[in-house]
């Protein structure tokens, strides 16, 4: 029997009239209890059938539930329910089977974001909850999220994360891409942001007064905690600061323009209920040519996802655009041609 919302809060409901011991709780009063909760959190909820509240009973009396015992007292024809112990609660009681399964399900999912500090409990919590499951009845993973654990640099996340947490100044040696050799610099961390599998750092490089230093955790060699002043002036707004852009490079002194994209065939049902980009406005052109709207600025980003669609895009506007997509395919085909 699973436990859901609805059911864990009529589990509550029952278990304070079974304590109750100023009045007497016969069947209909414990519905009444149950549909006035029910109605309080939800008031499109629906009534209560008396064989649910039977049911109800019957999980709390089994080992799958709380083992509560229970005394059914006759006034009459009709019976009262109490707890032979007033002083019990379900809610003093340790996690039964069921919670236990449905706990370490949930952990199972959170365990997938390796090297985030704030689940590195659940690798010690695990063991110790499949000591309550019956081995017969284990969990299975029934999702996965696309997260590369293999990523270069991927033990610098939570360090790198605590730092942000307690506004810690690094010293971080990087590697850039261009086989130049590793250099220091002074970075006041403020924002992680994962794209396209990769993790890049946020924050502000003191040597150029930037607080929009875009640094990818791959390319960090090392870094260490120096003593400075955290500098806090910063007046970005991380959850609006993507909005403009598609990843994570926002050229400076660049603003959004309108891009016009057309797909071509099956992509474009793909675009069409996967946007690329939250500013996307789309209309079929006809049953094989999708028309797609955006306002965004034009990043390197942009241009590596138009190029990765190959021959079933074609870039409308802006001009600038045009050239520049139609100049990289151009020295790919002639990549091919000094091959051949």
């Amino acid at each position: 029997m699973g436990i859901n919302k609805n059911a864990l809060i009529r589990y509550k409901v029952l278990d304070s009239c079974f304590r109750n011991r100023a009045r007497r709780y016969f069947i209909d009063d414990l519905i009444k209890a149950c549909e006035k909760t029910l109605l309080e959190k939800d008031p499109n909820s629906g009534g209560i059938s008396r064989r649910q509240i039977f049911e109800d009973i019957a999980f709390m009396e089994s080992s799958d539930g709380w083992g509560i015992n229970l005394n059914k007292n006759r006034d009459g024809k009709k019976v009262y329910y109490q707890y032979s112990d007033p002083s019990f609660s379900i809610n003093n009681m340790p996690l039964n089977e069921l919670e236990i399964h449905q706990l370490k399900s949930a952990l199972d999912v959170l365990s997938q974001f390796k090297g985030m500090p704030q689940f590195e409990w659940i690798t010690q919590l695990i063991p110790k909850l499949d000591q309550g499951i019956n081995k017969r009845q284990e969990v299975k993973i029934l999702m996965d999220f696309d997260n590369n654990q293999y990523l270069k640099g991927i033990e610098h996340l939570g360090p790198l994360y605590n730092a942000i947490l307690f506004e810690k100044v690094l010293e971080v040696s990087y590697q850039p891409y261009q086989n130049k050799a590793a250099y220091s610099m002074e970075i006041h961390p403020y924002f992680l942001k994962q794209y396209n599998n990769r993790w890049f750092l946020f924050g502000f490089n003191k040597a150029n007064q930037k607080f929009d230093w875009n640094l990818a955790i791959d390319r960090i060699v090392s870094f260490k905690e120096i003593k400075a002043v955290f500098n806090k002036n910063t007046q970005i707004n991380w959850n609006a600061y993507f909005d403009e852009i598609i990843g994570v490079t926002k050229p400076q002194n660049k603003q959004p323009e309108q891009v016009v994209l057309i797909f071509f065939g099956q992509t474009g049902h793909y675009i069409e209920s996967k946007p690329i980009h939250g500013s996307q406005k789309s209309r079929w052109v006809d049953e094989n040519t999708l028309e797609v709207r955006l306002d965004l600025i034009i990043n390197y980003e942009l241009e590596r996802l138009i190029l990765s669609y190959a021959e079933n895009i074609r870039v409308h506007k802006p001009d600038s655009l045009v050239k520049l997509i139609r100049k990289r395919l151009a020295d790919g085909v002639n990549i091919y041609h000094e091959i051949s």
